[in-house]
């Protein structure tokens, strides 16, 4: 998407703490607060704008109408030795997770892999957000993630959505930078979809289905009467590959969990499923990052297509930004801290400041 606005740059710690700060306002305990605001942040660093600072107001609101819960811890539905299911009870999504990963890393090293389902969590931010951590700790990450009361994309070959576009991330170990994926099943995002409407922006490609289920590049026609749908990743001449991968997640989230969308819908919410694995328990750390060293050698070294544009690796493009943001400041749009700014003034907490460019 075309940038439509200039950008204005603000240190991530202060960003940081000003997230923190709202959030423990409106009523999360200081340590679930901290968590969050170091994920949505964490999310804007990566470059992953829709799904970073921009979902702040949207939290404070869900936190605001209860449907968001402040306080308590996630119920075992059941727990075997490495592998559990939580019910979230719509408790901050980005706290669920890390503890998620903070429960199943443990468990992986000593089992090989551990596994956490959560079923009701609430939305859990940007998946890329969990990656770097575990994955420089040299263990592989995979996160899965569905909204059982939202659909918008529509199986391959229909017009009615039935899917949200349900993400799959993975962090992999190299002996350098992680490999650190993290695409959506379907051909773009809600997230994306809703800012480019509001930008009057179209997309490159046919993206969409309009409720005849004629293809178009207008975000537009997901907000018609009766709505329009996202098509699958691969689109409308392989879409089917999308289609099975939005089959795969729902099937390892929701329905592992035991809840999703043969269920009366609870709020914007996730079905998640987190697994780790521990390398080391299989061939080896160092035997798996000879292997992933070597494919991310083979495709760095690919003849690029387009002169001077060589081949990345998944997430390299992020952690380059990172680097670059942390030292210089998250270059957020305006509308993000603008948005905020109501916030701020109800709970007499001051904008942070831009950096100096």
């Amino acid at each position: 998407m075309p940038a439509t606005y200039e950008r204005t740059r603000y240190g991530a710690a202060a960003l940081t703490d000003f997230a923190g700060r709202l959030l423990a306002a409106a009523g999360l305990p200081p340590g679930v607060a901290r968590d969050v605001a170091e994920v949505l942040v964490e999310g804007d660093l990566l470059g992953h704008d829709t799904h970073g600072l921009a979902l702040l107001a949207p939290y404070l609101a869900e936190i605001e109408k209860g449907s968001m819960s402040k306080v308590g811890e996630p119920e075992v539905v059941s727990r075997r030795a490495s592998v559990a299911t939580w019910d979230g009870r719509h408790l901050a999504g980005p706290w669920l997770v890390r503890q998620a990963i903070e429960w199943a890393g443990p468990l992986a090293r000593e089992h090989g892999a551990a596994t956490v389902v959560i079923r009701r969590s609430h939305h859990i931010a940007c998946l890329a957000a969990y990656l770097e951590r575990v994955a420089r700790a040299g263990l592989m990450i995979e996160i899965q993630s569905s909204d059982p009361a939202v659909a918008s994309v529509a199986p391959f070959g229909g017009t009615q959505a039935v899917f949200t576009p349900n993400p799959i991330a993975v962090g992999i170990p190299t002996s350098r930078d992680p490999i650190m994926i993290d695409v959506s099943s379907s051909v773009t995002t809600n997230g994306l979809s809703n800012r480019m409407r509001a930008a009057k922006v179209k997309g490159e490609h046919d993206w969409w289905l309009d409720a005849q289920g004629q293809p178009g590049n207008d975000p537009a026609v997901l907000f018609t009467t009766p709505p329009g749908t996202i098509l699958p990743l691969g689109g409308l001449d392989s879409g089917h590959k999308g289609y099975g991968l939005l089959l795969m997640v729902e099937a390892m989230t929701a329905a592992l969990g035991g809840f999703g969308r043969a269920d009366a819908p609870q709020g914007w919410g996730a079905a998640v499923m987190v697994r780790i694995s521990d390398p080391a328990a299989f061939g080896g750390l160092a035997a798996f990052t000879r292997q992933t060293d070597w494919l991310a050698d083979a495709c760095h070294a690919s003849a690029p297509r387009t002169a001077g544009q060589s081949v990345r690796l998944p997430g390299e493009r992020g952690l380059a930004r990172k680097a670059e943001q942390v030292a210089h400041g998250i270059a957020l749009p305006p509308t993000i801290l603008s948005g905020l700014g109501d916030w701020a003034g109800r709970h007499h907490i001051d904008l942070p400041e831009p950096v100096a460019s």
